[in-house]
């Protein structure tokens, strides 16, 4: 089964109520991830995911419920920005071109072994070095996970 990195903007899109049609298809995607339990992320992705969905989001998550999708999504093994994924940062931002940010998801998504990285930041379908970007909102889960 195929590994695939949740980027911040899908998990905020799943509790994003003002985007109905990218909330349904959000959803789909973490439901299916959870059902094959292929889905991994990092913990620059969930503090991103709680700051966005409990101050910018309108309206926002309380706290509490906030928490609670960060503690669920810690049983994804979440990757740290460690040394590795920090060095790897340098080479992808370098290679291809990438911001700081970026470049550490896609480091990140590569030292958890994923094959995929699901994002709509990135250029859907572009191959960065061993990830290969998926738009969410323009493939369907099991073109990925079968």
């Amino acid at each position: 089964m195929a590994a695939v990195f949740v980027d911040t903007n899908v998990l905020v899109y799943a509790r994003d109520a003002s985007y109905p049609e990218k909330q349904v298809q959000a959803g789909l995607w973490l439901e299916a991830l959870w059902r094959a339990r292929a889905g991994r992320v990092g913990y620059q992705v969930l503090h991103e995911f709680y700051s966005v969905v409990t101050q910018r989001l309108q309206p926002g998550l309380d706290r509490e419920t906030a928490r609670a999708d960060v503690r669920r999504l810690l049983l994804w093994d979440p990757v740290p920005i460690d040394l590795r994924v920090t060095e790897g940062a340098w080479a992808l931002q370098d290679r291809f071109q990438l911001s700081w940010w970026d470049a550490l998801v896609v480091s990140a998504a590569r030292v958890a072994g994923c094959e995929y990285l699901l994002t709509e930041d990135l250029q859907h379908e572009t191959q960065l070095g061993s990830v290969l970007v998926v738009d969410p909102f323009r493939r369907a889960p099991e073109t990925v996970l079968g």
